[in-house]
């Protein structure tokens, strides 16, 4: 990080600084997605109504330039992030094959973004396997969260998804999950579909 920092001993007032470029500053330099709150509290001389003018134009000029990266509204703050359609190019540079997860690690995570706060019981009820094992490797990668526990007998523990589940899959909040109706536009068409159902009694010659 340190190369991507530059720290001067300023002690006069930010006031005649470009606003923008401030923001901009701050959140190129943090790892973690920058929210609104956040930034209205480090930069304090600043109107809030004019930070989120200033994240709203920074937003704006990222996505109509040709540059290599935006800004994205990333679990509920803002974030610099290649453009999508150069990953297959920035795996070449990191040798990275990208994130995969198993059909039953993808499976449990579908259940609890959809359906959280929701118990181990619960899950394991709806997929028809033990969930255990999946569950702590979701937790140990910090793509859930455990919310509390169930006012039930037993007092089950409540799993939700975390800020590191939004962040990796680029989502602003859980509200940008996509419909069930927009899942199903994206899979294949089935070929069969239009084919009439064969009889199952045998003909009759």
């Amino acid at each position: 990080m340190a190369c991507r920092v530059t720290i001067w001993h300023w002690r006069g007032s930010l006031s005649g600084k470009s606003l923008k470029a401030v923001v901009e500053s701050l959140i190129f330099v943090h790892d973690h997605p920058l929210s609104l709150d956040r930034l209205a509290l480090i930069l304090e001389e600043y109107e809030r109504a004019d930070i989120r003018l200033a994240l709203d134009d920074l937003v704006e000029e990222y996505g109509a330039g040709e540059r290599g990266i935006i800004l994205a509204q990333v679990a509920g703050g803002y974030q610099l992030r290649s453009r999508p359609e150069h990953a297959d190019y920035i795996r070449r540079l990191t040798k990275s094959k990208g994130v995969k997860f198993s059909q039953s690690a993808l499976e449990t995570l579908a259940i609890i973004a959809y359906r959280q706060p929701v118990t181990r019981a619960e899950i394991e009820y709806l997929r028809g396997v033990d969930s255990g094992g999946v569950l702590k490797t979701l937790l140990e990668k910090k793509l859930l969260r455990i919310l509390g526990k169930k006012d039930v007998p037993g007092k089950p523990l409540i799993y939700g998804t975390s800020r590191e589940f939004l962040e990796l899959f680029s989502l602003k909040d859980l509200n940008a999950l996509p419909t069930l109706k927009e899942i199903q536009e994206l899979a294949p068409p089935d070929p069969f579909a239009d084919q009439p159902e064969l009889p199952l009694d045998p003909v009759e010659p």
